[in-house]
């Protein structure tokens, strides 16, 4: 039996101080983003003219910190938070054969990068990143799984960027959930067409990770205020759970999933257990309000678009896995950890949490959820003889 029984569907890597630094044209050297020390001895990510973007140790808690106390250094971080060989050790460590991989400074759906207010730096910061998360995960390109930010705020270079990445071994595409919010055209405009046509092409999924849209309401100065930072942090965290589901909403209703009935779509660390009343209420509006009047071209209620077509992410969750598995579906749901972001499952939680929420389970079941959906969708190569033989 093997030693590795997950694949990890959701996880971040905390970006190296000079990964655009190091790498950008000179003309763009002071513009892009990097890491200064501030009075407090503390690692930061800011832009041009000393803008902040956020501390570096916000993103590496697991293991060393919290949010209220987050590392102030690199050092004081988990090493496999950003160097890819310590990564590798901790999986082994905990039986996670592969990782899927996300950002931090440039946004969750690279949104951040708009802060630069010049399209050819955008899309260079785009690019740099998506090399440098290519350099990342060749320490074992089976086991870390790089995701393709874009430049979605031009399609036609997304579609270029996604086309690039995809042959040097990407298996993903990260895109906001809430183009509106940005001032771009909603997901059901024909727009966005050409990225759904490569995604389709390609076999890539389009991840929705929660933070990707919609922020104005998180950790504002009057909230914080009111409340306190920890109980401001609290609602943001499950408020921006919440908002994936109003994603999904527009998603299913979009004609996305009508006109393209290969894409694939992955609500990503946003949690499962508010699907079932989504898929529920969605499909009593839609035939209540007799959309396939309107739309023939929706041919299936929007719960079957959901099973056919979109996956979502859990890993805290005790209820839902225990109760609500058949409602959500088994072939849509992935597990995940968030290693090392402040929410994330580490060391010995990981299994309690898997055993809380899935004792009950069959087997079959267990290892769709933990391992097969995972495999399927990102093509993962599992391990050799000779990957067990080494531990």
């Amino acid at each position: 039996m093997s030693i590795y029984t997950i694949i990890d569907a959701d996880t971040h890597v905390t970006e190296t101080p000079d990964l655009w630094t190091s790498r950008a044209p000179a003309h763009m050297r002071d513009s892009v983003p990097r890491v200064i020390t501030d009075s407090r001895g503390t690692h930061r990510w800011v832009l041009a003219g000393g803008r902040n973007l956020a501390s570096a140790g916000m993103t590496a808690t697991a293991g060393r910190g919290t949010f209220k106390n987050p590392p102030k250094t690199y050092e004081e971080m988990h090493p496999g938070a950003y160097d890819a060989k310590a990564r590798l050790k901790y999986m082994d460590q905990m039986g996670i054969w592969a990782m899927v991989m996300y950002p931090n400074v440039g946004g969750f759906g690279a949104q951040q990068f708009l802060k630069l207010n010049d399209p050819e730096l955008m899309l260079t910061c785009v690019q740099i990143y998506n090399d440098w998360q290519t350099e990342w995960a060749s320490a074992d390109s089976r086991r870390l799984i790089p995701i393709t930010s874009i430049p979605f705020w031009d399609v036609a270079a997304a579609v270029t960027e996604v086309r690039r990445c995809a042959a040097i071994g990407h298996k993903g595409i990260l895109f906001t959930g809430e183009p509106q919010y940005y001032g771009l055209p909603l997901l059901g405009d024909k727009h966005w067409s050409p990225l759904w046509e490569a995604a389709v092409e390609l076999d890539l999924p389009i991840s929705f990770h929660i933070g990707s849209g919609d922020m104005a309401e998180g950790l504002v100065k009057e909230r914080v205020a009111t409340y306190g930072k920890m109980a401001a942090f609290t609602e943001l965290a499950v408020d921006i759970f919440l908002r994936n589901g109003l994603q999904l909403n527009d998603l299913l209703m979009s004609g996305v999933l009508a006109r393209f009935p290969k894409i694939k779509f992955v609500s990503v660390e946003s949690g499962i257990g508010w699907i079932p009343f989504v898929l529920e209420a969605m499909d009593y509006q839609f035939k209540g309000n007799s959309v396939a009047e309107e739309h023939p071209e929706f041919d299936r209620l929007p719960s079957e678009y959901f099973a056919r077509n979109v996956y979502a992410c859990y890993w805290f969750e005790q209820t839902a896995p225990r109760r609500l598995i058949d409602k959500i579906g088994v072939d849509n749901i992935l597990f995940e950890t968030d290693f090392p972001h402040p929410t994330s499952l580490y060391g010995d939680e990981v299994h309690a949490r898997i055993k809380g929420g899935l004792s009950d389970c069959e087997e079959s079941v267990r290892r769709k959820i933990l391992w097969g959906n995972a495999q399927k969708l990102y093509k993962v190569t599992g391990p050799s003889a000779d990957d067990e033989a080494k531990l």
